[in-house]
C-alpha cells in the first residue's frame, strides 16, 4: 500500500485509468488519520473506490483542477483542516506570514475562501460533474453565517461555490452513502435523503418535521432574527433529536440541512484510525522541508472526538457534535506500538487525546439513545446529575502505553477539563497525571475569573478553577515535584467590559508571573460566541451583552493581561483611568503600573541638577582628592553598583515566585 495518486503517471503506476473522486485541497498531501482528507479517502478506498488528490491546486489557472482528470463519481472539496480564513488572517485581520500545513511552512499556496474558489474552478472546467463539499470550512459555513473578515452575513457557501452537496460533521458515514448512491446511478439531485449531508432544492419539501429558517434575506438585515435562526441549528445538532432545517433564498430556491450522521461506535472509530496510513507527507515535500504541521501530531495519538464541554466559542458542537466518541485500549496500544518502531521516535508520546483528553465516552448512557439535552449542558453551569464523570478507561489507556517497549514518557496535552475531574470522586488521574503525564507545567484553560464573562463563556465558576488548583498543588507535593499550572486566559470575549479585564489583569499580578501571549476572542464561524459578537444578544437565553468590538477596547483588554511589558504601558493607564482605577497606578506592591514623570519635569530636574554641579565647583575636585588620598566621605546610604540595579529590578519584577510563562498553543477546532 502506498499514497493516493497525485498524479497520472502514479496512477497509471497503480493501474488506475479513471479515478472514482478526485479530492481538492487545501493543505499539503500528509497521509495521517490527523489529516481530514486522507481519512476520507481511506474510507472511501476500504469500501472500493479509488481516490487521487490535488493538493493546493493553483487557482489563476484552469488546468491545475484537471491533472487527474475527470473523476467517474465526483469532485470531493476541501480547505483542509483549518478553515481558509483563520489559516490566513489573525485575529487584527493581518496576514499570517507562514502556513504550518504548506510545504515548509510557506504562506500563500491556497486562496482566500478556499471551498468557493475551488469549486467554481471546477465547474468552469467539469460542469456536469458533481461536487461535493466538506472539512471544517464547508461544515461551519453550510447555512447563513456571520464573516468575521467581511463583516456580513454571507449565504450557504453551497451556493457560492456552485457545488451540489456538503458532506457536514466528520462525514465517513454520509460519504460512504454519497458514494453508493451515485455509484448505484442516483444523479446527485436526488441525493436529499442522506443524514449529515446539505442540499439545495426549488420545493420546500414535503416533510413534516422540517423547520424552516428565517429568509436569508431576513437573517441578513435583522440581528434578531440571525440570533433566533442560530439558536434552532444550535438545537438541532444531534443525531437523534435533530429535525431537518431549510433556509430560503428567494429564486435561489432552498438549501435544506438533514439531521447530522450518527457518532461512530468504538469498532467503527478503532477501523478509521487503523486504515493504511503512510503515516507520512507526500514524498514530494521532502525537498521543503516536509510539512511542519505533521511535526506537532507524527508522535501523538488521537484517543477521541465529539465534546460535551460546551464552551461558547468553540464550533466543535456544530462539527463533531457533543456525543464523545473514543478508541478502544486496544486500538491505541496497536497504534502506540507502531510508533514505537519509527526510527526517529525517542521514546516520547506527545499526547493522547481528542478536543477534551479526558473525555472517553458520553457523558451519559441516554445520548445514545435519546440523544443529547437541547436545553441543558452537560458542565455549565454546574455538573448535570446524570453526568459519568469517571476516568477508569482513560487511566487504563495510559498506564497500558507506558509499558510498551520504548515508550519513555506520555505525555497530556491536548487539555482537560478542570471541573469534570472534579466532578469524578475518583481521584486517580489526577494523582497519575501530575505523578507521570507533564513535564512541570500543566497546561489549563480557566479563560477568565469574572464569574459574569465565564456565564457568557460557558465556563464553569472561577471558584471550581480555584479549587483544581488546590487538589493539583497537593498532587504534585505527594509526588515530591515542582510542577506549576500554566493557565490561559482570553481577551475581549463578548460580555467582557474593560473592568473585567482590569479585575483579569489583577489576578494575574497576584500569580506572580506574566503570561508570554495574550489570545484575543476570534469570532469564527458557526459558535456561540460570534453570534454574540455580531448580534450582541447570547441566541441561548436573549440576554442582551457588552460587546468589545471597537479597536481601542480591544488593544487595552489585551494589554492589561500583559500589562508589565513596557510597550502596553500607554494601553493600561489608559483602561485604568478610563475604569477609575487610579489606585493601580503608583509604586505600591498592588500597583499595576508605576506613574511617568512629565518629561518637562524630568528636564527641569536635569538642569537644576547641572546647576547643583557648576556651583559646587572646585569643592567636588577637593572631595576627590580627599578621596583619592584616602580620605572618608559621609554620603549616606551606600548606592548600588548598576548591576546591583538591574538584578533588584529583576526581582521585583519575578513576582511573587519564580514561575514559568507560557505560550498558548493552538486549539483543535
Amino acid at each position: 500500500m502506498g499514497f493516493l495518486p497525485t498524479t497520472r503517471r502514479e496512477m497509471e503506476e497503480q493501474g488506475i485509468r479513471q479515478l472514482d473522486f478526485v479530492y481538492v485541497i487545501g493543505d499539503a498531501y500528509v497521509d495521517h488519520s490527523s489529516f481530514g482528507p486522507a481519512v476520507i479517502s481511506r474510507v472511501l478506498e476500504s469500501r472500493g473506490y479509488t481516490v487521487g488528490i490535488i493538493a493546493q491546486p493553483d487557482w489563476r489557472k484552469d488546468e491545475s483542477i484537471a491533472v487527474l482528470g475527470e473523476p467517474r463519481l465526483a469532485f470531493l472539496v476541501s480547505s483542509g483542516n483549518m478553515d481558509s480564513m483563520v489559516n490566513h488572517y489573525t485575529v487584527a485581520r493581518k496576514k499570517r506570514h507562514q502556513d504550518a500545513y504548506s510545504p515548509g511552512g510557506r504562506a500563500g499556496l491556497r486562496p482566500d475562501r478556499a471551498v468557493i474558489v475551488y469549486g467554481n474552478l471546477i465547474r468552469r472546467t467539469f460542469r456536469h460533474t458533481p461536487v461535493i463539499l466538506g472539512g471544517i470550512e464547508a461544515s461551519l459555513r453550510r447555512l447563513a453565517h456571520y464573516d468575521y473578515w467581511s463583516d456580513t452575513v454571507r449565504r450557504s457557501v453551497l451556493l457560492d461555490a456552485g457545488a451540489d452537496l456538503i458532506s457536514y460533521g466528520m462525514g465517513e458515514h454520509s460519504i460512504v452513502e454519497i458514494a453508493d448512491a451515485l455509484n448505484a446511478g442516483l444523479p446527485v439531485g436526488e441525493l436529499s435523503f442522506i443524514p449529515g449531508t446539505v442540499y439545495r432544492t426549488r420545493e420546500l419539501p414535503a416533510m413534516a418535521e422540517i423547520i424552516r429558517l428565517p429568509d436569508f434575506e431576513k437573517t441578513a438585515s435583522d440581528k434578531r432574527a440571525y440570533a433566533e435562526s442560530f439558536r434552532i441549528q444550535y438545537e438541532n445538532t444531534d443525531s437523534v433529536t435533530g429535525k431537518p432545517l431549510a433556509e430560503y433564498y428567494g429564486s435561489r430556491g432552498y438549501v435544506v440541512q438533514n439531521p447530522p450522521s450518527p457518532p461512530l461506535s468504538e469498532q467503527e472509530m478503532d477501523d478509521v484510525y487503523e486504515l493504511p496510513y503512510m503515516r507520512a507527507w507526500h514524498p514530494a515535500y521532502d525537498k521543503d522541508g516536509g510539512i511542519p504541521a505533521f511535526s506537532e501530531i507524527r508522535f501523538s495519538l488521537t484517543c477521541s472526538r465529539g465534546c460535551f464541554g460546551g464552551c461558547n466559542f468553540c464550533a466543535l458542537t456544530f462539527h463533531e457534535g457533543r456525543v464523545v466518541q473514543a478508541r478502544s485500549e486496544a486500538s491505541l496500544v496497536r497504534e502506540a506500538r507502531l510508533l514505537a518502531e519509527d526510527k526517529e521516535f525517542k521514546g516520547y508520546i506527545h499526547d493522547v487525546g481528542g478536543p477534551t483528553a479526558d473525555f472517553t465516552g458520553p457523558s451519559c448512557q441516554k445520548q445514545l439513545t435519546k440523544g443529547v439535552c437541547r436545553n441543558r449542558q452537560c458542565l455549565f453551569p454546574e455538573p448535570c446529575p446524570n453526568l459519568k464523570a469517571d476516568h477508569r478507561k482513560y487511566v487504563r489507556i495510559l498506564r497500558s502505553l507506558r509499558q510498551i517497549p520504548g515508550v519513555k514518557k506520555v505525555f497530556i496535552r491536548s487539555g482537560i477539563r478542570f471541573d469534570y475531574v472534579l466532578a469524578d470522586r475518583d481521584g486517580t488521574f489526577l494523582r497519575e497525571l501530575a505523578e507521570h503525564h507533564i513535564s512541570g507545567q500543566l497546561r489549563t484553560a480557566p479563560e477568565h475569573v469574572s464569574d459574569r464573562v465565564l456565564s457568557c463563556m460557558g465556563k464553569p465558576r472561577h471558584a471550581v478553577y480555584e479549587r483544581f488548583v488546590r487538589k493539583f498543588e497537593e498532587c504534585s507535593r505527594k509526588t515530591g515535584k515542582e510542577q506549576y499550572i500554566l493557565p490561559y486566559f482570553m481577551s475581549s470575549h463578548p460580555g467582557c467590559s474593560l473592568e473585567d479585564a482590569v479585575r483579569l489583569a489583577e489576578y494575574i499580578r497576584d500569580m506572580g508571573f506574566i503570561p508570554e501571549q495574550a489570545q484575543d476572542f476570534y469570532p469564527t464561524p458557526s459558535t456561540v460566541s460570534t453570534c454574540m459578537y455580531y448580534t450582541g444578544i447570547n441566541p441561548l437565553t436573549g440576554e442582551k451583552l457588552h460587546i468589545p468590538r471597537g479597536t481601542r477596547e480591544k488593544a487595552m483588554q489585551r494589554a492589561l493581561i500583559q500589562y508589565r511589558l513596557p510597550e502596553n504601558y500607554e494601553l493600561v493607564k489608559e483602561a485604568l483611568l478610563l475604569c477609575g482605577r487610579r489606585d493601580l497606578i503608583g509604586y505600591g506592591p498592588k500597583c499595576l503600573i508605576r506613574p511617568k514623570r512629565p518629561e518637562a519635569s524630568r528636564r527641569q530636574e536635569q538642569e537644576d541638577e547641572a546647576g547643583r554641579q557648576a556651583k559646587s565647583g572646585g569643592r567636588t575636585q577637593n572631595a576627590g582628592r580627599r578621596m583619592a588620598d584616602g580620605g572618608k566621605r559621609n554620603s549616606g546610604k551606600a548606592r548600588p553598583s548598576g548591576e546591583q540595579t538591574r538584578q533588584s529590578g529583576k526581582a521585583r519584577m519575578s513576582g511573587r515566585g519564580q514561575k514559568p510563562t507560557g505560550k498558548r498553543p493552538g486549539r483543535r477546532r
